[in-house]
């Protein structure tokens, strides 16, 4: 589920695997309906392997970003401590995004 969420005059969303665990956090939109297209680019290439920059902090742990088709972060994992973690959340991202429902929450 996407949790598309207001802070300020700003939004932006959260996508939860079905545990409601957070894997994919949005950077902040000045409408709601950007964020909401954001969710659909989000929905729309996450399936695409090319979509996923995979990356290691300097504290040695790994996150990745889901990238739209011009390059730019629409999505940011949580940190993870090994590499398969890390692969566990692209795959949670494939499977739970693409038809998952929008929840407005407060």
């Amino acid at each position: 589920m996407f949790e598309l969420k207001k802070k300020n005059d700003q939004y932006h969303f959260v996508l939860k695997a079905g545990n409601s665990q957070v894997i994919l956090s949005s950077e902040m939109y000045n409408s709601k309906a950007a964020a909401k297209n954001g969710i659909a680019s989000v929905q729309k290439n996450c399936g695409d392997d090319k979509s996923y920059e995979k990356k290691t902090a300097k504290n040695g742990k790994f996150h990745f970003n889901v990238k739209a088709t011009n390059g730019q972060i629409i999505g940011s994992s949580q940190m993870y401590a090994g590499e398969s973690g890390m692969n566990n959340g692209i795959e949670s991202v494939k499977k739970n995004a693409p038809g998952a429902e929008i929840k407005e929450v407060e």
